[in-house]
């Protein structure tokens, strides 16, 4: 089997609704490239896991958060380009394409930002939009950065640069974890537009004021740590 040059990684809990429409997606999308699908699974009971195996994604099982999923899948990786995405149908599979170019441009990051000309947001509430807004104005000036998202998981690294970063969050502030340490430790980064779909089937598993509290200990940690 010939070794993939890009690996996506996927977090998944009870998402069988939505795996099968996003697999087939990420394969059409894909097609010129070598590439592996990751899914890092927590004990679905819906068929997930199945759905899984049938679109020939490879399969990883346990009771693991999102970031301690996320952290696995990085490190089981083949791929040169390594991908972060959600499996609720928010990201879209086109954009694949556009974050393999910008680490194919040189970059060491390439994030999704949802708050750049041609991104955007169906699911993103008033009350997240502004505390979005606290944490990238935040983060900014505690690292130095010119980020205008920092809590959006769809990104895509070089394999080198993910080690460098050495995430250890297991739950959802894994995408902060990534953001900050990636400018404290001076990756070079760039931003593509990324437009933020609803959800398609299931409930999301984010807690709004609980999350909040974690980014904010999160970031003031990787700062002076």
């Amino acid at each position: 089997m010939a070794k993939p040059y890009v690996s996506i990684i996927i977090p998944t809990l009870n998402e069988a609704k939505n795996l099968k429409w996003l697999l087939p997606g990420i394969k059409k999308v894909m097609k010129n490239y070598a590439y592996e699908i990751i899914i890092v699974d927590k004990n679905s009971t819906d068929g997930t896991q199945e759905v899984a195996k049938r679109f020939g994604a490879r399969l990883i099982s346990g009771d693991l958060q999102k970031g301690a999923a996320l952290i696995r899948g990085f490190d089981s990786a083949r791929g040169k380009v390594l991908i972060s995405m959600d499996a609720d149908l928010s990201h879209r599979p086109k954009e694949l394409l556009l974050l393999i170019t910008g680490i194919e441009t040189g970059y060491d990051m390439c994030a999704g930002s949802r708050f750049i000309t041609g991104g955007g947001s169906e699911d993103i509430t008033f009350i997240r939009r502004i505390g979005n807004k606290f944490f990238v104005t935040l983060g900014n000036l505690l690292y130095g950065a010119k980020y205008t998202d920092i809590c959006y998981g769809y990104n895509a690294f070089t394999r080198r640069s993910i080690r460098k970063l050495h995430l250890e969050e297991s739950g959802f502030g894994i995408e902060t974890d990534m953001h900050t340490k990636a400018a404290k430790y001076g990756l070079k980064i760039i931003e593509i537009p990324s437009y933020e779909k609803k959800r398609k089937y299931g409930f999301g598993k984010l807690k709004t004021v609980r999350d909040g509290f974690l980014i904010l200990r999160i970031m003031l940690k990787n700062r002076f740590s």
